[in-house]
């Protein structure tokens, strides 16, 4: 059996490969961009069979110069929900998706892809269904406009015949082999680095109805997504649009406290709640940033009918379990 991961160096792809890894999975072949040379740290660990350019790679898949590939996870795409180049985003995230589903279905080849909760931008409501998808960036376009493509070629029901597509459409997602993302890393990892350098975590301050540091998202661990992802690989049978995330919204607040507990080692410095860390001045709160005024989903939460009626049972780590299990693999003893 092989398989291509395109990026493969990024956060989600990396950990993709770890945990074909952990099922034995070794025959590989790693896509992505290293112009960013750091990112080969996320693969360093890992073991792949080859490593392709994404310049490369998708002209070469469709002309057959791979053989037959069980499955491809695209998880390469343009993932900075501030960038303002619509060009070489729908380039990147639209363009290149289209080339590679044409290629999986003439090949036989299995597709599950990363689509986004971006899409639903400013709906209060996360169902897939096209009343609820407005986004609010040229990012959560290029992704929605994929989807929909999809829904065009194949069908809403994804009809039988074709090889299985699954588009998951990622939540907030945070865990380890994110360190290269910068901005756009989680808020868990920014947390981590404020609290150790300053000793203090920082939150944006009320916007949009809600207070300092209340504004909700679905927050997501790295090891769900991996989960979710190889449930559908075991079941090919199975395709679709489908939300990722835990269907629980929790307030940024929750993902600080879980932050500074996690990191505070004395048992009598370590806050009990929210209100003891606002007292001791280890949560700041900052006033909301003018260039993300109506750009800026304020609550989120995967609505995960659709998944659980396909079959998939798997049970999420909600916000204090997944930060505890990040930072004691981002900060071992």
């Amino acid at each position: 059996m092989r398989i291509a991961v395109t990026g493969a160096a990024g956060f989600i792809g990396a950990n993709i490969v770890k945990g074909l890894n952990a099922r034995g999975i070794h025959n590989i072949i790693a896509v992505d961009d290293l112009r960013d040379g750091s990112k080969f740290r996320n693969l360093a660990d890992l073991q792949i069979a080859d490593y392709v350019d994404a310049a490369d790679f998708y002209t070469q898949f469709a002309q057959g110069h791979f053989g037959q590939l069980e499955a491809v996870f695209h998880e390469g795409a343009c993932s900075d929900t501030m960038e303002t180049d619509g060009q070489y985003m729908m380039a990147n995230n639209y363009g290149r998706s289209c080339e590679l589903f044409v290629a999986c279905q003439g090949q036989g080849t299995r597709l599950l892809y990363a689509s986004s909760a971006a899409v639903y931008g400013a709906s209060s409501t996360f169902v897939e269904t096209p009343e609820f998808e407005r986004p609010l960036n040229v990012y959560g376009y290029s992704k929605l406009l994929f989807d929909q493509r999809l829904r065009r070629e194949i069908g809403p029901q994804f009809a039988a015949g074709s090889s299985q597509v699954v588009g998951f459409r990622y939540f907030n997602v945070y865990g380890p082999r994110e360190q290269h993302k910068g901005r756009m890393a989680s808020v868990a990892w920014h947390q981590f680095g404020q609290f150790q350098s300053t000793g203090k975590v920082r939150l944006f301050g009320e916007y949009g109805g809600y207070g300092a540091g209340q504004q909700m998202r679905d927050f997501v661990f790295i090891d769900d997504v991996v989960a979710v992802n190889l449930w559908f690989f075991d079941h090919p049978e199975k395709s679709g649009i489908f939300n990722l995330g835990t269907g629980r919204a929790q307030p940024f607040n929750d993902v600080a406290l879980a932050v500074i507990q996690a990191l505070t080692s004395s048992n009598s410095a370590r806050p009990t709640g929210l209100v003891a860390a606002q007292q001791q001045g280890l949560i700041e709160y900052t006033p909301f940033p003018d260039a993300l005024r109506g750009k800026y989903q304020c609550h989120t939460q995967a609505d995960l009918t659709t998944l659980r009626r396909v079959g998939c049972s798997h049970v999420f780590a909600n916000v204090q379990q997944g930060v505890a299990q990040y930072a004691a693999i981002q900060l071992p003893d």
